[in-house]
């Protein structure tokens, strides 16, 4: 924005009255010289003379000098707009933020001032909650404001990373951005599905479409309309159906199986997979035209060892949810023990650990030598050394699962879906035979 004549701060302040989001003015050297009612029912008033860093971020200096991108220094260099993803002090806690810096210039193109304006961002969260993406990591971090970023546009994406690295919470987190958030999220799982039952799944059918189908039912497709189509794992997608895929997205049509009704189709894909699709097209598994119609916006999710600083903040998140009445406390031995772990299984594996964690404690404490008992024995990294009434390896294990066992009221298949074996395996390893091999 250019002044064409001389304004006075109170005009500059009136300014802000306009702006739909919280937003104040800054003067050149950081100083908050007014706020807008908005910010003001958000973030509470401002003392006079405070800076900016200050207020936000609790620095004594500039964000890039405290070691964060500061957009107003980068508005002061490019002399344009700037935007970044940034997480401040609010009266609610740790806040993700979306702060757009807006440069105020004179007739000679000078800087004057600058307006900040502040979208808290509602996908993720800085501190800890049982249903939304966490965390404060600059990895995270990156990753929120990408999604951020993509949102609000109908673009498809392409969410990548390993396997329990939180690609469904990703594509949620999208939709829930999205001017699609009042629709339905429709999740298909593409994994072990036939070229026939995923397309019967995907599109519907009509009565007589096959056998057994004795009557209409309509597809995943039509609950999706208006909203989100995820396609979880599309890199498991029969090479047969990629075809019919490929065509649905190019025309924005489809018929049910068996129909020759064409309907129109309105959703917007967000698809996943852990699975390197540019090597599946040169090995000829995944059609080359597919994939770059997919590849419109790629997202790589961070696996959790590139994360060590977030594990904190997702252990105690997953311990709230999997414990609603909150009463496990973590210790800082835990969680230095955790974010020692590599991790391949990410953050459906901390969540196993959690889980097996409120088993073994004694108590609401959760500490290292708690741990020790819950972590995959062969990547365990420190050994107890303390004295101990040993017994066999067996005893022990069947100490373990019956308590396991009591801890899911009784349910086998979710004992042996923690414990990592089969539902027959945990029946032997009851029953004393324990060196029997799954």
């Amino acid at each position: 924005m250019t002044l064409n004549e001389p304004v006075s701060e109170l005009d500059l302040a009136s300014l802000l009255a306009g702006i739909e989001h919280p937003a104040i003015l800054l003067s050149m050297d950081y100083e908050v010289l007014a706020s807008n009612r908005r910010y003001q029912q958000n973030f509470g008033e401002i003392a006079e003379g405070e800076r900016c860093y200050r207020v936000s971020h609790g620095y004594d200096r500039p964000c890039d000098q405290a070691g964060e991108s500061c957009p107003l220094a980068a508005c002061k260099q490019s002399k344009d707009k700037e935007r970044v993803l940034h997480i401040h002090n609010t009266p609610r806690g740790r806040e993700h933020i979306d702060v757009e810096m807006l440069p105020l210039k004179d007739a000679s193109g000078e800087l004057l001032y600058f307006i900040e304006v502040l979208k808290p961002v509602k996908i993720a969260s800085a501190e800890i909650h049982r249903e939304r993406m966490v965390g404060r990591s600059p990895a995270f971090n990156r990753l929120v404001e990408l999604i951020n970023l993509v949102a609000p546009h109908d673009t498809s994406v392409l969410l990548l990373g390993e396997s329990g690295s939180g690609k469904e919470l990703a594509a949620n987190a999208i939709h829930e951005a999205s001017g699609r958030a009042d629709h339905n999220f429709v999740t298909v799982e593409c994994a072990g599905l036939t070229e026939t039952l995923f397309e019967s799944e995907l599109f519907g059918h009509v009565k007589g479409a096959f056998t057994g189908a004795t009557n209409n039912k309509p597809g995943l497709l039509e609950d999706a309309h208006g909203g989100t189509l995820f396609l979880d794992e599309i890199g498991d997608v029969p090479l047969g159906m990629q075809v019919k895929l490929l065509r649905l997205l190019e025309t924005g049509s489809f018929r049910a199986v068996g129909s020759t009704q064409l309907k129109r189709a309105d959703f917007r894909l967000v698809c996943a997979t852990h699975k390197d699709l540019p090597a599946m097209v040169t090995a000829g598994e995944f059609r080359e035209d597919l994939y770059y119609r997919l590849n419109t916006f790629p997202i790589t999710l961070p696996p959790l060892r590139e994360r060590p600083d977030d594990i904190a903040l997702i252990a105690r998140s997953l311990l709230q949810k999997l414990s609603p009445e909150g009463k496990y406390h973590l210790t800082d031995s835990a969680i230095k023990r955790l974010q020692a772990e590599h991790f391949p299984g990410n953050s459906r594996e901390l969540r196993n650990v959690m889980e097996r964690a409120i088993i073994f404690a004694r108590s609401n404490v959760i500490d290292a030598q708690v741990l020790e008992h819950c972590l995959e024995p062969q990547r365990q990294a420190t050994v107890n050394t303390v004295e101990e009434n040993w017994v066999d390896l067996p005893t022990q294990e069947r100490d373990y699962l019956q308590r396991l066992l009591a801890h899911c009221g009784g349910d086998k298949a979710k004992a042996a879906e923690i414990a990592g074996i089969s539902v027959r395996s945990l029946y032997r390893k009851l029953e004393g035979s324990a060196d029997t091999q799954d």
